[in-house]
């Protein structure tokens, strides 16, 4: 029993001895711990540097030398345009006094279809597709001002082409201005610049021309050809995206004499052809140049194709050669652009089948031809095929309008075509083709006499139309109305947003048609200056319900 006693007692003493050494260890493992850590505080730490060397910023060096020098020779050049619109009166006029610039009649042309940049009623449907740079002024309303009937400010950019101040801009960045200022690259920062009147504007082109009084010989661009340019050449844009001034972008020519008529179901004018370029451009960059790698300006950003209104990748510029002939009209005594015309209408685009069927490689089947004008008086015909003016080939549809367009009113020119295939030639002499569409939409023949059967009123609204069918009326549901079959190019119909062949229309200024008698003997009693507003439906989706199209007849 004691030696039970004895080991017990050993064994409490020997566990004793163990806790206590286990917990010594633990002791001593925090202490050390504590000690480590504090060692490594980054504060008292001591680090020798002597061994470091100084970093060393180095010359600078040229690399980019083509682009630098190109900067430095166009930017002084490149201004940034500032406009103000205020909200309009019912006549029209600004309620802080009149609009600036000319008051131009151009209607859009006889050749082509669709409308250009600046044309029309609003943006001719095109905001989705066809984006302009008006910049980042306040939220606007329906036609462009700003929904508090206040001010409406936006922005633009421009170029500098004569040492007294002469500036190019594109014309739908000043086009419902009525304060323009220019801000000059060496203005001080929040300076608004100088004011600018308007010289003269085109909008079939959407080229402007601005003046501006200094004082004092301005720096100026070297305009450049730009026939001579090719696919893949580096481009530079320069302008003023989203009011930042001075903005430099870099990219190629992606693609040459490009003409939107017709791509995504919307038109542009046919003296419009664009340089395509994938340098960045964006709001506040139109009417900037786009310059070659010789510092020479072969363009003018105008346009952009985006779905989010932002750089996608391509934009469009007017070319230099199409800038350069309008600016020299613009700046003569008349301020404006007189193109010539024979007075035809013809299908933009023909596939090859068309040209083996009826015999010919080369040139433009007549689509129209009215009445009175010079290739009616010419002996031509629809069908004719012209394939040559003054002996030589015609190209297409875009080389016809230019030869033609370029002609001096009054002047004479051989055209070569085809009659139920035979070859023959007439000569025709060259009308003035806005006096020639303003005759036409004011109902009047070439002399300015009425043409008898024309004062139905069709012409002057520059569309034809039938009665309803019995079928269409009852599928729709409509009673009365007139269909409208065509809609003739650069008319005033051809101007309305969303008035399209196929649509029905039910009234006219608010008085219901039933019949194309009806409808006539309302058109008739129109005059220049009068408010036009149709009442229409598409038969096809009469669900969607009516819209009201209108429109101001010139």
């Amino acid at each position: 029993m004691n030696v039970w006693k004895v080991w017990i007692g050993k064994f409490r003493t020997r566990r004793l001895s163990f806790t206590f050494a286990i917990l010594a260890t633990l002791s001593a493992g925090i202490l050390i711990g504590s000690v480590v850590a504090h060692g490594v505080d980054g504060k008292e730490t001591k680090v020798g540097s002597s061994d470091a060397q100084p970093l060393q910023i180095p010359s600078p060096v040229n690399l980019s030398t083509t682009f630098t020098q190109i900067v430095k020779q166009v930017g002084p050049a490149v201004v940034n345009i500032n406009t103000v619109s205020y909200a309009k009166n019912s006549n029209g006029r600004s309620a802080q006094g009149d609009l600036q610039g000319p008051d131009e009649n151009n209607p859009e042309g006889d050749q082509g279809q669709g409308q250009g940049p600046g044309q029309g009623q609003g943006d001719n449907g095109m905001q989705d597709f066809f984006n302009h740079f008006f910049g980042f002024g306040g939220p606007q309303g329906p036609q462009g001002e700003a929904p508090d009937g206040g001010e409406r400010e936006a922005l633009g950019s421009g170029f500098i082409v004569d040492p007294r101040g002469y500036i190019i801009t594109n014309n739908h960045v000043v086009e419902k201005a009525d304060k323009i200022w220019v801000k000059l690259s060496t203005d001080p920062r929040g300076d608004q610049g100088h004011a600018a009147t308007v010289v003269g504007t085109d909008k079939a082109t959407d080229i402007a021309v601005l003046k501006i009084n200094v004082g004092t010989p301005l720096p100026t661009v070297k305009l450049g050809n730009s026939d001579g340019t090719q696919i893949g050449d580096w481009v530079l844009a320069i302008g003023s995206p989203f009011g930042l001034n001075q903005t430099v972008t870099a990219g190629i020519i992606s693609s040459e004499n490009r003409s939107l008529t017709g791509e995504g179901g919307i038109g542009a004018g046919e003296f419009q052809h664009f340089i395509q370029t994938d340098a960045a451009i964006n709001p506040g960059n139109s009417g900037g140049p786009l310059v070659n790698m010789d510092g020479q300006v072969i363009g003018m950003n105008t346009a952009i194709y985006t779905q989010s209104a932002g750089n996608e990748g391509i934009g469009f510029a007017m070319p230099s050669d199409t800038i350069a002939n309008v600016y020299n009209q613009l700046i003569g005594p008349g301020h404006k652009v007189v193109r010539g015309s024979i007075g035809i209408t013809f299908q933009a685009v023909t596939s090859s089948a068309v040209a083996h069927v009826y015999g010919f490689k080369n040139g433009v089947i007549i689509s129209s031809v009215t009445p009175g004008f010079p290739a009616d008086k010419a002996g031509l015909k629809p069908g004719d095929i012209i394939t040559s003016i003054d002996g030589r080939p015609i190209k297409g549809g875009d080389d016809l309008i230019n030869d033609i367009a370029g002609r001096k009113p009054g002047s004479t020119a051989t055209l070569g075509y085809i009659h139920d295939g035979k070859h023959e030639t007439a000569t025709v002499t060259i009308a003035d083709r806005a006096a020639m569409m303003a005759a036409l939409n004011n109902g009047e023949g070439p002399s300015g006499n009425s043409n008898g059967p024309q004062q139905s009123g069709t012409t002057k609204l520059g569309m034809s139309v039938s009665n309803v069918p019995s079928d269409m009326a009852s599928k729709a549901g409509i009673t009365g109305g007139v269909v409208i079959r065509s809609i003739r190019p650069g008319s005033f119909a051809d101007g309305l947003q969303g008035l399209i062949p196929g649509e029905v229309i039910l009234q006219m200024n608010r008085q219901p048609i039933a019949n194309v008698q009806q409808f006539q003997e309302l058109a008739s009693k129109l005059k220049s200056g009068d408010d036009v507003v149709f009442l229409v439906v598409d038969p096809q989706h009469p669900s969607l319900g009516n819209t009201y199209i209108g429109g101001t007849l010139p």
